[in-house]
C-alpha cells in the first residue's frame, strides 16, 4: 500500500479585497468584494513506504497547503487524498497516531518548559506508558544528541537545538510517516547537517517515510531519492534527485580565498570569473564540462588556499531553468 496517494488535488481560497484608498464607497467598505486564489491546482503523486521524498518550490507554490491537507488540517476543494489508507480530514484523529509533523515556523514545544516536559505530555496524548516514553526519549536523545538539552527551557535553546528537539518530539510515537515543512529554515550549516544525518538514520533504522519541503536544494540533495517540484499550485518536475542533479544542478559557484595577494590578471581554465579581489575569487563552472577535482587543482596553483566554498544554484534558478526547457519555441 502506498503511504500517500494524491489524485487531482485542488485547494482554493476566497480572499476579500479592501476598498482602494479613501475614496472607496460605503458599499465596498461593508460589502467587500472577493476573488478566488488557487493554491493547489489538480496535482497528483504517490509516495512509497519508507521513501525519502522531496517536495519543493518557491514561496506561494502550494507546498504548505498540500502538507496541511495531508495532515487533515485543511479540507481540499477537490480531488482524492489517502495517507496510510486514511482520508486525512475525515479521519484526522486516527491518522495523528500514525504520522509525525514539523512546521519549521510553528513550534510545538512549550516555550517556557523544558523539552522533556513536552515529550512526556506527548506520551500521554499518544497513550504511551511511562516506561515506553522513557525508553523512546533515551533513544531519540542519543540519536539527535540532545541529552544535555532536555532539561533546559525551550526559550533558552538556540534555533538549531530547538529544531533537533522538535523533530525528535515528532518521532516519539514511532510514526510511519514524517511530514517536515521547512525544518532547516534559518539554521547554520552545522545544525542543518546534524538534522539531515539524524533524519537519514531514523529512516534507515525505523523505516519511517519522510516527505520534506525545503527552500534549500542541499537538503533535498542530501536526503531525498526522489523530488517533486511545484510552482503556482502545479507539479512542474517529478523524478529522481539524481536526474535533477544531472540536468539542473550542474552550474555551480566557487568562492576561494588565499593567504597571499593574487596577480592583477587571473584566468582559471574551465570557469567563468565573476568577481576578483586582492585575496579572493568568485567563479562559475559547469560540472559536466569541468570536473570539480580539476578545478580545485587549478585553483591551488594560484596560491595557498585558506577557504573554499562550492554552492549549488538557488532553487529559483532551478525552477526557471525547468520552465525555460518546457517553454514552447517561438517561431
Amino acid at each position: 500500500m502506498q503511504v500517500i496517494s494524491v489524485r487531482g488535488l485542488r485547494k482554493s481560497f476566497h480572499v476579500k479585497q479592501k476598498a482602494a484608498g479613501l475614496g472607496g464607497s460605503f458599499t465596498s467598505l461593508f460589502r467587500p468584494t472577493s476573488h478566488t486564489v488557487d493554491a493547489v491546482s489538480g496535482i497528483s503523486f504517490d509516495m512509497e513506504p519508507g521513501e525519502l521524498l522531496g517536495f519543493i518550490g518557491p514561496n506561494g507554490a502550494g507546498k504548505s497547503t498540500t502538507i496541511k491537507i495531508l495532515t487533515g488540517i485543511l479540507h481540499p476543494s477537490g480531488g482524492e487524498v489517502h495517507v496510510l489508507g486514511l482520508t486525512p480530514w475525515r479521519e484526522r484523529r486516527a491518522l495523528a497516531y500514525r504520522i509525525g509533523s514539523v512546521f519549521g515556523q510553528r513550534p510545538q514545544l512549550w516555550y517556557h518548559l523544558p523539552a522533556l516536559d513536552t515529550f512526556y505530555l506527548f506520551g500521554k496524548i499518544y497513550e504511551l506508558d511511562d516506561a515506553t516514553v522513557r525508553q523512546r526519549v533515551k533513544l531519540l536523545a542519543e540519536a539527535f544528541e540532545i541529552e544535555e538539552l532536555l532539561q533546559t527551557p525551550v526559550r533558552k535553546l538556540s534555533l538549531g537545538q530547538r529544531m533537533r528537539c522538535e523533530v525528535a518530539a515528532s518521532l516519539l510515537h514511532r510514526p510511519q510517516l514524517l511530514l517536515l515543512d521547512e525544518p532547516s529554515i534559518g539554521l547554520d550549516v552545522v545544525a542543518k547537517q546534524r538534522i539531515r544525518d539524524t533524519i537519514r538514520q531514523m529512516n534507515e533504522q525505523e523505516g519511517v517515510g519522510v516527505l520534506l519541503t525545503s527552500h534549500d536544494a542541499g537538503d533535498i540533495e542530501a536526503l531525498c531519492r526522489r523530488v517533486i517540484i511545484v510552482n503556482h499550485g502545479q507539479i512542474i518536475f517529478q523524478d529522481k534527485v539524481s536526474s535533477l542533479k544531472r540536468r539542473y544542478l550542474t552550474s555551480k559557484t566557487v568562492e576561494a580565498r588565499y593567504a597571499e595577494a593574487l596577480p592583477e590578471t587571473v584566468h582559471v581554465a574551465g570557469a567563468e570569473l565573476l568577481k576578483a579581489g586582492q585575496y579572493g575569487l568568485k567563479l562559475r563552472f559547469d560540472s559536466r564540462e569541468t570536473p570539480v577535482e580539476s578545478l580545485l587543482a587549478r585553483l591551488a596553483t594560484l596560491g595557498s588556499l585558506v577557504d573554499l566554498t562550492i554552492a549549488d544554484p538557488s532553487l529559483e534558478e532551478v525552477i526557471r531553468a525547468i520552465y525555460e526547457e518546457a517553454a514552447p519555441v517561438q517561431a
